[in-house]
């Protein structure tokens, strides 16, 4: 109840008042300072620890907070920067203390260092403090529901990689040009394009084979200038040099794997398995998914555990394309090692129904098993018809949390950069989901209760 007590005495100070999201995360984390702990090793090695010469870096108390803010005030960091002037509840949440705000980059440099795996044991430590102190969820009921979230690349085809690939290799190789160490760049990109254009807008087969023909031609020899490049020049101390062959040694393979995928399917009529493809140069983690009959997605499925509370208690990110029924057993077990209980009540929907499900769930502890659709001999266990239905309809409230989150933190689709930041997003936008979530369970038990 100290969180409580004190969140009731900060709502009391207008500038707090104004924001009991900000005033509640702020107390949970005033009275909790191991949370920092959490995410420390991330960012210390950015960190000065030295007492002298200038202390300008932020402390961790300060990213962890400045990162929470942007989150739930869906900033980014240009405005995150602005708002350390602007708004004096930022000022006070970040405690600067009246010093000088922090420029973007900065922020951008300690933030983006936070790895998922450490923001998930943040999300689960918080969750706890709330759970034990005050609460919110006993864990006795859980349902879980899959969604897609989508990386911000433009739909893949064959023809738009390799174009890709080729404009992509000519901004790099024109880049080292100038400084020096290369004579003139070969351009393919004017006649690559061309092709491009002509095989968007063909329709039969034997012409598009035609063109990909002398478009796949053009690609080898691209692909070939790169390498001469990178095994030829020599990079010596110069750093700027040597990111940009280190670009290009980078995208040799991925031109050659894009090369190989579509000679293969384009011209030899080959089926490429999709393990074998890759959906885009820039963020080469992209995985295809599809989810019944629906259009497929590229991005990564993300399945999503809540109890009675709405609160999230499992997020998990998963590679590649899994079935929902794969994940089912993983929800249990990492919802027993985070918080230490035992579900009375599991209920999915039909995707994760299965025989070997609900024997894992019976060792487990469970009692009412329940799939929203059921096939074949399958049978839900249940202590009773009505608890069945009432289970069944509080899994359909699963499809509002998901839709919360996503449209609450901008996450039907995820442009931040790489799978480690991709992974760093969507726990960033549980996370802010959950202190949403707690502050209306405080707010209810602030109000004063009709007589």
């Amino acid at each position: 109840m100290k969180i409580l007590n004190d969140l009731r005495l900060k709502l009391e100070k207008p500038i707090w008042a104004l924001d009991p999201e900000l005033a509640l995360i702020d107390t949970i984390l005033n009275e909790n300072p191991r949370l920092y702990e959490i995410i420390a090793p991330d960012i210390m090695g950015l960190n000065k620890s030295s007492k002298e010469g200038r202390q300008d870096s932020p402390t961790v108390e300060q990213v962890v907070r400045a990162a929470v803010y942007k989150e739930l005030k869906k900033l980014d960091y240009r405005e995150l920067e602005y708002a350390q002037e602007d708004s004096r509840l930022c000022g006070a949440f970040i405690k600067l203390e009246g010093r000088s705000s922090f420029s973007f980059e900065v922020f951008h440099k300690y933030i983006s260092k936070m790895r998922g795996e450490s923001l998930r044991g943040l999300m689960v430590e918080i969750n706890r403090i709330m759970m034990q102190e005050e609460g919110i969820e006993d864990g006795k009921s859980l349902r879980t529901d899959s969604t897609v979230v989508e990386t911000d690349i433009h739909y893949p085809t064959n023809n738009s990689l390799i174009w890709d690939c080729m404009k992509t290799s000519h901004r790099l190789l024109k880049k080292l040009e100038e400084t020096g160490k290369i004579k003139k760049v070969r351009n393919y990109r004017k006649q690559g394009k061309k092709n491009e254009f002509k095989i968007n807008n063909t329709k039969k087969q034997e012409k598009r084979a035609e063109l990909f023909e002398k478009q796949l031609k053009l690609f080898r020899c691209s692909i070939n200038q790169v390498r001469k490049t990178v095994e030829g020049v020599i990079t010596g101390i110069d750093l700027g040099v040597l990111s940009i062959v280190v670009e290009l040694k980078g995208l040799l393979p991925k031109m050659e794997k894009v090369y190989d995928i579509s000679y293969r399917h384009e011209i030899l009529g080959e089926s490429v398995p999709n393990n074998e493809k890759i959906f885009s140069i820039y963020e080469e983690h992209t995985d295809i998914i599809v989810k019944g009959a629906r259009e497929v997605a590229f991005g990564h499925k993300v399945n999503l555990a809540t109890g009675r509370s709405n609160l999230i208690l499992d997020c998990e990110i998963t590679d590649g394309n899994p079935k929902d029924s794969t994940l089912y057993e993983g929800v249990l077990a990492r919802v027993r090692n985070d918080y230490g209980i035992r579900p009375r009540d599991m209920v999915t929907d039909g995707a994760y129904a299965s025989l070997r499900n609900q024997e894992k769930a019976k060792e487990y502890g469970i009692v009412n098993i329940v799939f929203n659709k059921i096939v074949g001999s399958l049978r839900n266990v249940v202590s009773s018809v009505h608890m069945e239905t009432r289970l069944k309809k509080w899994r359909s409230g699963m499809e509002a949390v998901i839709s919360n989150v996503k449209r609450g933190f901008n996450l039907f689709r995820c442009d931040w950069k790489g799978r480690e930041h991709f992974d760093a997003k969507v726990l960033w936008s549980v996370i802010a989901y959950n202190i949403r979530v707690m502050t209306g369970f405080m707010l209810g038990k602030l109000m004063p209760q009709p007589q």
